[in-house]
């Protein structure tokens, strides 16, 4: 699963595949084996609370930020795609991130679909 440094991406060839709609073109849902999530907290590094404190009063991005909210999403999503796995699923519908405070210690990000079996369809 090739993840670049700000952004997405599940490489060449998933062997489950995670989408945010809620089928596939040219595949059918065989099974739908259920929920499935990946959940992760993070807590605040001082020292980039001090920065993005510093960085806010003169605008711009956050970049130490938003690397880490990035890492924080793949590892959710990393642990979502495991779930999936291990429940026999090859896909994973309706894919969706949520994103709240966790008790102004730090922030917890989940990752949540639908783990389904697909198939491709085949027309002739």
């Amino acid at each position: 699963m090739g993840i670049d440094e700000y952004g997405g991406g599940q490489g060449p060839r998933p062997d489950v595949l995670v989408v945010t709609t809620n089928d596939v073109p040219g595949y059918r849902v065989r099974e739908v084996v259920g929920e499935v999530f990946g959940l992760t907290v993070r807590s605040r590094h001082l020292g980039s609370q001090i920065g993005a404190g510093l960085k806010s009063m003169v605008g711009g991005e956050l970049r130490g930020l938003t690397k880490t909210l990035v890492q924080t999403r793949n590892q959710a999503m990393e642990r979502l795609v495991e779930q999936a796995r291990a429940r026999g699923a090859n896909g994973v519908l309706a894919f969706r991130f949520d994103v709240t405070e966790a008790a102004d210690v730090g922030t917890e990000v989940c990752a949540y679909g639908t783990a389904v079996v697909i198939e491709p369809v085949h027309t002739e």
